[in-house]
């Protein structure tokens, strides 16, 4: 495992378990616990946990693990890929609702292969990279930026989506879970998913495979609320995500669509 995916992948076991020690992290990611203390003095300078004695805890300071330059550039190459397959899935003509998240800005950056398309986008990374592209009429979601992450929420927000409807909805994720469903660390993110989720007919859900097992802070909806989940195919490696074979299962059985790349 890489260094990046590595610290991706401790940060979220940190997050989703709230408190985790050195020992367990050792277990699970299959490395020295000298290896884990110094991945965790990495993610303490750069304020996403928090060492306490014999482990780390999340650091609730900072919104959704830290902000959104943080972890731009953990699994670039992996979210690159994510974002290629999503869009090739978007048929042209189509009125889509963009997510904020590093995975949805490279769906953005190839939604311009698709055109013509309509994008509502809810951050302004995501309007960033669409801005006077050819074929692509873009709609930016107004509402406050969350600092840190540029995604946009709040009561603004919510009242705009409330009156648009869409035909997809591309849709990032804090975590899911095969018996809490999905889930996001930010109150604000959570329920202008769930406006999103209620104004599309169709739903597709990109992650990389480090979010597979994760609980976190609100629940967003149940596993069956979307249609497609594309992740990664290290999902299927207990050895490195011990919860995403279980929550691929919980998926299929919920009726979702995995598609793995």
């Amino acid at each position: 495992m890489g260094v990046a995916n590595r610290l991706d992948l401790t940060l979220r076991l940190v997050q989703g378990s709230g408190k985790v020690s050195v020992s367990e992290l050792s277990q699970r990611l299959g490395v020295s616990e000298m290896t884990v203390r110094r991945d965790l003095d990495a993610l303490e300078r750069q304020g996403l946990v928090r060492r306490v004695h014999g482990g780390a805890v999340a650091d609730r300071r900072r919104e959704e693990g830290g902000g959104f330059a943080a972890r731009e550039a953990w699994q670039a190459a992996t979210k690159d890929r994510l974002g290629a397959a999503v869009a090739a899935m978007v048929a042209p003509g189509s009125r889509v609702l963009l997510d904020a998240g590093t995975t949805t800005v490279h769906v953005a950056e190839h939604l311009a292969e698709r055109a013509p398309l309509t994008v509502a986008v809810l951050s302004l990374q995501a309007a960033s990279r669409l801005a006077d592209r050819q074929g692509i009429e873009l709609l930016v979601v107004g509402g406050r930026s969350r600092p840190g992450e540029r995604s946009l929420v709040g009561p603004l927000a919510l009242r705009t989506l409330e009156s648009l409807s869409f035909d997809c909805f591309v849709m990032s994720i804090g975590g899911v879970h095969a018996e809490h469903g999905w889930s996001e660390f930010s109150l604000d993110d959570a329920a202008v998913k769930q406006a999103g989720l209620a104004q599309s007919a169709r739903t597709i859900t990109v992650a990389d495979a480090t979010k597979l097992g994760v609980r976190a802070f609100s629940q967003v909806a149940p596993l069956g609320a979307v249609d497609c989940f594309v992740t990664d195919a290290a999902a299927e490696d207990p050895q490195t995500h011990p919860g995403g074979p279980q929550t691929l299962q919980a998926l299929r059985e919920s009726g979702v669509e995995n598609q793995l790349v």
